[in-house]
């Protein structure tokens, strides 16, 4: 059997530390990646769709709870909490629907928490965890709306000046670089394009590459491709790949057209 991908969520180095430390020995989980803040928690699930997380519920962005509700309508994985705080009515978590960890845990605790969820994970069956769910994120106050860049601060040659992002037809990452390609030029800044992507509108900016990100608004047409890729032309006349490890994400530009 496949291992199950698993994702750790806390904005806590140290207790990211701790609990991939507490995974290595276990060969049926594959620790696929980690989010420091709630943002990054959603577009990293809905990213990897990983079977199991571990999720902190006291995080800058968004909470655990405000994570969930962002992402449950399109993936569902099975969920253990964990915490520093007990105050967060943890009587709800009933430790045959939801687990939760209350740190700092031990060995034995997380012996048993992992337990759980590997049962819940190989029934395939998590009626009741869904209704929990469900209603726990009901009882939630709603989600403030997140709030994205709309300018991108350049420096360059003892300069510096903002560029508008409805103004950049793409990114494009080199290393830690990052280039900004607008109608009258382009301009480099010193970022991560993963970084960069969690604080981008996913309604108008779209990873396509590994390498990429395209504004939609400054898409001509995209022609479809060998190997399941996509051929990009932007109203400018450039030319980008949608590579096919991203085409999840091409319903974004279908959307367009409403």
């Amino acid at each position: 059997m496949s291992p199950y991908h698993t994702l750790i969520i806390d904005d806590e180095l140290a207790a990211r530390e701790v609990i991939r430390t507490l995974l290595a020995d276990r060969p049926m989980l594959n620790v696929v990646d980690e989010a420091a803040n709630g943002q990054e928690a959603v577009q990293k699930i809905l990213h990897h769709r990983p079977h199991l997380i571990f999720l902190d519920i006291q995080m800058p962005r968004f909470d655990g709870f405000s994570v969930l509700r962002q992402v449950w309508p399109d993936h569902q994985p099975t969920v253990v909490f964990t915490t520093a705080y007990d105050q967060y009515a943890l009587q709800a978590f009933e430790v045959n629907a939801i687990d939760y960890l209350l740190k700092p845990f031990d060995d034995l605790r997380f012996g048993q928490a992992l337990g759980r969820a590997l049962e819940r994970l190989n029934s395939r069956n998590q009626p009741r965890i869904e209704a929990l769910l469900a209603q726990l994120l009901a009882n939630q106050t709603p989600a403030p709306p997140r709030e994205f860049l709309s300018r991108l601060l350049v420096k360059e040659q003892g300069r510096m000046y903002f560029v508008d992002l409805n103004d950049v037809h793409y990114l494009d990452a080199d290393g830690n670089y990052v280039t900004l390609h607008t109608a009258t030029g382009k301009h480099i800044i010193y970022d991560s394009l993963t970084k960069l992507e969690t604080r981008l509108d996913p309604n108008q900016f779209v990873r396509i590459h590994r390498s990429h990100i395209v504004n939609l608004a400054a898409i001509q047409e995209v022609e479809t491709h060998f190997n399941g890729d996509y051929i990009v032309r932007l109203k400018t006349g450039s030319i980008l790949k949608w590579t096919r490890n991203y085409r999840d994400k091409i319903q974004a530009f279908l959307n367009q057209s409403g």
